[in-house]
């Protein structure tokens, strides 16, 4: 018999639920704990693996375009020219046709406004004729540049064709444009499309896409500035699969939590009578 004001003997319960320490402090979810710590690691590992390419990679892309390489190493004609690619520095041999020199207008040149007097070089060396084309140098004034492009002309008329070897930058197609002035013979945009449809000696010709910033002028001309492309200090796409991975170590924590939590809360069910 119970003493009066105490609680009676049936209304203690027999079996206590554990706390959701205690559950967690158990051998076998300690264990799962070790082997979530070793998952949560590598994930860690590779998120610091691609933290380091995204911080590394455009640091190293600069210095591999000032490497000098064949341009049939780099694109082949036809071929868009990848992005990273953009800037590469070839070089290429071959001869300037004659006839085919064309300036473009509104071209800047460390701030100042000239003309860029361009040509059609035939590769030499290929099975089908091949030609890209050559931003060759810069001239203050179309004067200049109109004289530049006869000294070219005449060089190129020569009864033994002068060979050439011209190294450069390659830069993607600007696309034809409408002259802002309204003459359709002006051209103020670098596109080897257009130029091609004022060349000579096309038929079969092969052409390809980007054209070629030469580094070295000629015929009194001003070299064109090219400085390298800017450093990217970041690999935006590296750096979001850092935080991903980041992000998986973290979320392999809260699976072992989860699941310990989950089993506390069976076993309560199961120690209160409640259905499963």
């Amino acid at each position: 018999m119970s003493s009066p004001g105490s609680v009676p003997d049936e209304a203690i319960p027999e079996v206590f639920p554990p706390t959701l320490r205690e559950v967690m402090v158990r051998p076998r979810w300690i264990g799962m704990l070790a082997l979530f710590v070793v998952v949560a690691g590598v994930f860690a590992w590779l998120g610091q693996w691609q933290l380091g390419r995204a911080l590394a990679t455009g640091n190293t892309v600069p210095a591999q375009l000032e490497v000098v390489k064949p341009i049939d190493q780099v694109v082949k004609p036809g071929q868009y020219l990848d992005g990273a690619l953009v800037g590469q520095r070839v070089s290429v041999s071959g001869f300037y046709l004659p006839g085919d020199f064309i300036a473009i207008s509104q071209r800047l040149n460390e701030g100042a406004e000239g003309y860029w007097v361009t040509g059609q070089l035939r590769v030499a060396g290929t099975a089908k004729p091949t030609s890209i084309a050559v931003a060759i140098g810069w001239a203050p004034s179309k004067a200049k540049a109109t004289e530049a492009i006869a000294a070219l002309d005449a060089q190129a008329r020569q009864p033994v064709r002068v060979a050439v070897t011209v190294t450069g930058r390659l830069v993607a197609d600007e696309g034809p444009v409408v002259p802002p002035s309204g003459d359709p013979l002006e051209l103020t945009v670098m596109s080897p499309a257009a130029l091609l449809s004022r060349w000579h000696d096309i038929a079969g010709l092969e052409v390809y896409r980007p054209y070629l910033l030469s580094d070295q002028a000629e015929a009194g001309l001003a070299t064109i500035s090219a400085p390298p492309p800017a450093e990217n200090g970041v690999n935006w796409l590296n750096l979001f699969y850092a935080v991903e991975w980041a992000v998986f170590a973290g979320f392999a924590f809260y699976m072992w939590y989860r699941l310990a939590k989950d089993a506390w809360e069976k076993e309560c069910e199961e120690l209160s009578g409640a259905p499963t």
